[in-house]
């Protein structure tokens, strides 16, 4: 495996991969890398001639009183995974590579960025939309391979792909979960014993959703009442937002007639933590 930090360098290879007829495949990630990521690059492996990872803990992203000088580092050890997972390229530009010091262009999609997790984060998927659409200008793959964990972002990065005619082709593999069902998270580390415990309730509550549907129910606000009692009778856990909806534009539905999602946002003590289901009636 060979690393790579600087953004032309890693524009050169793409583009000779590309002339040269190799299939790549590229999962972006933030480090601190789980299971899931590893899941992703697996998948790559099978499809693709070449295999990129980034890792770039992405400022723009982040709110000014979020994480983001605490967000969890281990280069080391997200090496090692890489390498094992046989990855052939990691990149790891730092900030002056991939964001000029006053950028005047950002990437958004108001319909799709102001809901959700887009009211509790303003920006946040401007600033993620802004650093994965520079990372594909410069890797240059074929595929790009999300994690659908992270639901709302894999529907705003394919949409954007989709109305600016990028020639890549956006995989989202299923969320890799703890054997508790907890949906893998670089955060989840920041969570104590107790509130690990306790996070589990975004789970269980997805889970009881399901089975309602399972017998029939399709009110979407009677499904939802599931999810505020479950998430409310645990001390440890706020309710952020739960919502039923269609799961290509985002709006929330009244009945489930067909395909939908669940989606959540739970603070359990000081970690915010997101979950989705898909909900087929």
């Amino acid at each position: 495996m060979k690393t790579l930090s600087r953004r032309e360098e890693m524009r050169r290879l793409g583009a000779s991969f590309r002339s040269g007829k190799l299939r790549v495949g590229f999962v972006p990630t933030m480090g601190f890398l789980h299971d899931g990521h590893i899941s992703l690059m697996e998948e790559a492996k099978k499809r693709t001639d070449i295999i990129v990872v980034s890792i770039f803990v992405n400022p723009l992203q982040f709110g000014p009183s979020e994480d983001l000088a605490r967000y969890p580092r281990d280069p080391a050890g997200d090496a090692a995974k890489c390498r094992n997972a046989g990855v052939d390229y990691l990149f790891t530009p730092n900030v002056s590579e991939m964001i000029d010091e006053d950028p005047l262009v950002f990437a958004g999609m108001s319909k799709l960025t102001n809901v959700l997790c887009g009211v509790s984060r303003p920006g946040h998927f401007q600033g993620v939309a802004t650093i994965v659409l520079k990372l594909l200008n410069v890797v240059q793959p074929s595929l790009l391979y999300l994690g659908a964990k992270d639901f709302q972002q894999t529907v705003v990065i394919g949409q954007m792909v989709r109305e600016l005619f990028l020639p890549v082709k956006v995989i989202v593999r299923p969320t890799v979960r703890e054997k508790d069902g907890l949906a893998m998270s670089s955060r989840n580390s920041y969570l104590f014993p107790e509130e690990r415990k306790a996070a589990t309730v975004l789970y269980r509550a997805m889970k009881l959703v399901e089975a309602k549907l399972k017998t029939g129910e399709r009110s979407a606000e009677l499904l939802k009442a599931i999810v505020l009692r479950e998430i409310g009778n645990e001390p440890s856990a706020r309710l952020d937002y739960a919502e039923i909806v269609n799961p290509a534009t985002l709006e929330p539905l009244m009945r489930i007639e067909k395909e939908a999602r669940l989606v959540l946002a739970v603070w359990i003590g000081k970690t915010r933590l997101i979950d989705n289901l898909s909900l087929k009636p």
